[in-house]
């Protein structure tokens, strides 16, 4: 997985709006789904903070997340990540959907989302060892939807159902369980911005006919 930068071009007026969705998404899947590679946490360290219009709603979580990761190191982001969301047996804190929406991991709301992948002509890598509800994946998808050529299906109407049916739902919770954790500290400033971009999001969704 591969993102830029860039995301405090959200909630702007621009004709790159859309682009800066598709990276937001991208950099929340990287960052959800494995430790920072030492290239990405510095490209992270080096982003704009600024917003196009000041006081942006993602302006400040978004510089909290910079600022986080300016002041850890790689150890420090890939120790973090493993005390988080590593390790054998049960995580601290999980990052699937069915456990939030059901208590349990790969319970019927996997069954649905494999369903509506489907639909959408997509399916699981099969070397990816997690299921289709883990956030990066997930995330993965609406960068899809938004950033690919298929116009049969990366449009704003799927963009809607997709979110709605699987991201909403959960990830609120999931931002709480990171930033709850007491050994969150990076996690816990990408954990309030992905809280605030999915806020973003479902009001921007909430605002189409």
């Amino acid at each position: 997985m591969t993102a830029s930068i860039s995301p405090a071009d959200i909630g702007s007026a621009s004709l790159d709006e859309e682009i800066a969705r598709a990276e937001v998404y991208g950099v929340l899947a990287q960052l959800y789904y494995a430790r920072p590679d030492p290239a990405f946490a510095a490209r992270l360290r080096e982003a704009p903070t600024d917003a196009p219009t000041a006081g942006a709603f993602l302006e400040a979580p978004w510089r909290d997340l910079v600022s986080a990761a300016r002041a850890a190191d790689d150890q420090a982001l890939r120790d973090e990540y493993d005390a988080l969301f590593g390790g054998l047996g049960k995580p601290e804190v999980y990052l699937y959907g069915s456990h939030y929406l059901t208590g349990f991991l790969n319970e019927k709301s996997l069954v649905k989302l494999r369903d509506d992948l489907a639909g959408l002509g997509l399916a699981r890598d099969p070397a990816m060892p997690e299921t289709e509800d883990h956030i990066a994946y997930l995330c993965e998808v609406m960068r899809y939807l938004i950033a690919g050529d298929d116009a049969a299906q990366c449009n704003l109407a799927n963009q809607r159902s997709f979110f709605g049916a699987h991201l909403l739902p959960w990830a609120p919770a999931m931002c709480d369980a990171i930033s709850g954790h007491p050994r969150a500290s990076f996690y816990a400033a990408l954990a309030e911005f992905t809280r605030a971009f999915v806020s973003v999001e479902a009001q921007g969704f909430d605002m189409l006919p």
